[in-house]
C-alpha cells in the first residue's frame, strides 16, 4: 500500500466537531521571533507540520535551544536579538516558502555567512522577490540560476532601512523587509496597494517591538529589543478551509470548527463562500497568540457561481484550491481573477488544479491570472488525478471525492504533512471518505 497516494469517494455527511491542527504562519512566526527575544517563551498549539519543523530545526542549528515537551508545546530559551551563532554546513527549509523568505530577511542581518536550501519544489519558487529589495537594504544574498533557491546570505553586510512599495501583494516579502528591518539603520516602511495578512506585525508588537501598522502600510525602526512572551496557536484557517467547502457541498451536513484564526487578512474564502450562499455561522470569538478566533458552523446549502471580488484574493491566496472544488460543486459559472500568485506556488497551482478538474469531468478555462470554472451542483466525476507534490491541492480533491460520482485517485500526496499532518485521520473522523491508494505511479489519462 502506499502512503503517496489516496483514493476518495462520496461518503457521509459531516457530523460532529473539529479542531484542524495550529495555525503555519503564526507557528513559522512564533519560533522565529521566541528565539530572539530576551528570556523564556512557551508556545502552544504548534503546528507538528514538516515545515514549521523545518523552521524549529533551523534555529537549533542557529544556536537556539528549543524544548518539546509534548505535541504542539515548544519552549523556546531566547539568544536575544544579536544572539544566533553560525551553523555548520545549508539550512535546510524543506518546502516552507514562508520560512525561507523570513529567514533570508533575519539571515541578512546577521554577521555571519549562511545558506539556505529546500526541496526540489522550493528549489523552483522565485526569490527575487525577496532578496532584491534586501539588496536595496545593503544585504548581499546570491541566488541560484534565475532568482531561485539555494540563496547564499554574505554575513557582516550593514542594513539600511528603505520605504518599499510591495506591488506583488506578498505577506512573505513584506515580512521579510520587516524583519530585516529589525537590523537596519532607520526606519523600515512597507507600502502596500492590497493589503496582506498582518500576521508579523501582530506578533512583533506581542515580543514588545514598536511598530505601526494598519492596512497597507507597516513601519518600525531597528535599535530594539524582544521579550519572551508565551504564544498560543489558534487553528490554521486554510487548514480549516477544506472542511468548509466539504460541508458546504456534502448534503446532509452539519460540522463544527473549532477556534479557527480569523485574522481579516485571511478570512476570504469565508467572504467568498458566503457570496456562493453558504451557511457558516461565527461564535464564541475570542483571541488567542494576539489573533482573533472563533467557531465555525458550516452547513450544507447550495451554492451558485459567481464572480470572485478582487479585493478577497490576497486574503485567500492558499484557499483557492478549496474553492476551485466548490465552483465545480456549484450552480453556474464562477470566474476568478487577479490570482497570478497561484502560478508561483507549491505548484503553478491554476494549471495542476485545472489539469485535474478536467480530468474528472468539469469544464474550466484557465486565464493568465485565475480561471472561468463551470460548476453543477450533482457535483463531479471520478479518474485519476496529480497533485504535483501540492499540498493543498492534494487535499481540495480528496474534498471534491465527497460529491464525485465514482472514487478518485490522487497521486503525490505526500506533502500533505507539511501543512496538516494527520488529515486522513480528522477527515475520516468528520465523515470524508478517504483511503490509501494501492496503485503506484502515473495517474491513468
Amino acid at each position: 500500500m502506499s502512503a503517496a497516494s489516496w483514493i476518495a469517494a462520496p461518503g457521509a455527511p459531516l457530523r460532529g466537531e473539529v479542531r484542524v491542527p495550529g495555525d503555519k504562519s503564526v507557528s513559522h512566526r512564533a519560533i522565529m521571533l521566541a528565539a530572539l527575544a530576551d528570556g523564556t517563551s512557551r508556545i502552544d498549539g504548534f503546528l507538528e507540520g514538516e515545515d514549521a519543523r523545518a523552521t524549529e530545526a533551523i534555529f537549533r542549528r542557529l544556536g537556539v535551544a528549543i524544548e518539546a515537551p509534548g505535541a504542539g508545546v515548544r519552549i523556546v530559551h531566547g539568544v536575544g536579538i544579536d544572539g544566533l551563532r553560525a551553523a555548520e554546513g545549508p539550512l535546510d527549509c524543506g518546502n516552507a516558502g514562508t520560512g525561507m523568505r523570513l529567514i533570508a530577511g533575519l539571515l541578512a542581518g546577521q554577521a555571519f555567512d549562511s545558506m539556505l536550501v529546500g526541496d526540489a519544489s522550493l528549489s523552483r519558487r522565485p526569490m527575487g522577490r525577496v532578496t532584491e529589495p534586501l539588496a536595496r537594504m545593503g544585504a548581499r544574498i546570491d541566488t541560484g540560476e534565475g532568482g531561485v533557491p539555494p540563496l547564499r546570505v554574505h554575513g557582516g553586510a550593514p542594513l539600511t532601512g528603505i520605504e518599499f512599495d510591495n506591488a506583488l501583494a506578498s505577506a512573505q516579502v513584506k515580512s521579510c523587509l520587516l524583519l530585516a528591518g529589525l537590523y537596519a539603520d532607520g526606519e523600515t516602511v512597507v507600502h502596500e496597494a492590497r493589503p496582506t495578512r498582518d500576521y508579523t506585525e501582530r506578533m512583533l508588537a506581542a515580543f514588545g517591538w514598536p511598530i505601526e501598522y494598519s492596512p497597507g502600510i507597516a513601519r518600525l525602526r531597528g535599535g530594539h529589543r524582544l521579550r519572551a512572551t508565551d504564544v498560543r496557536v489558534p487553528a490554521d484557517f486554510s487548514s480549516a478551509a477544506f472542511f468548509l467547502v466539504a460541508a458546504s457541498i456534502v448534503p446532509g451536513s452539519d460540522l463544527v470548527l473549532r477556534r479557527v484564526g480569523m485574522n481579516p487578512r485571511r478570512t476570504g474564502l469565508l467572504h467568498v463562500l458566503r457570496g456562493m450562499g453558504a451557511d457558516i455561522v461565527e461564535s464564541a470569538p475570542g483571541h488567542e497568540g494576539g489573533e482573533p478566533v472563533a467557531d465555525l458552523r458550516v452547513r450544507h446549502a447550495p451554492l451558485r457561481g459567481i464572480d470572485v471580488p478582487e479585493a478577497h484574493v490576497p486574503d485567500m491566496i492558499d484557499e483557492f484550491p478549496a474553492l476551485f472544488v466548490a465552483a465545480a460543486c456549484a450552480e453556474g459559472v464562477t470566474r476568478v481573477r487577479g490570482a497570478a500568485e497561484l502560478r508561483v506556488k507549491e505548484s503553478d497551482r491554476i494549471a495542476v488544479m485545472a489539469g485535474g478538474l478536467k480530468a474528472i469531468g468539469c469544464r474550466i478555462e484557465e486565464t493568465p491570472d485565475g480561471a472561468c470554472i463551470g460548476g453543477t451542483p450533482a457535483g463531479v466525476g471520478g479518474g485519476a488525478v496529480d497533485s504535483h507534490g501540492d499540498h493543498r491541492i492534494a487535499m481540495a480533491f480528496a474534498v471534491a471525492g465527497q460529491r464525485s460520482s465514482s472514487a478518485i485517485t490522487i497521486e503525490d500526496t505526500a506533502n500533505v504533512a507539511t501543512s496538516f499532518p494527520g488529515f486522513v485521520d480528522l477527515a475520516r473522523h468528520a465523515g470524508l471518505q478517504i483511503g490509501e491508494s494501492r496503485r503506484a505511479g502515473p495517474p491513468e489519462t
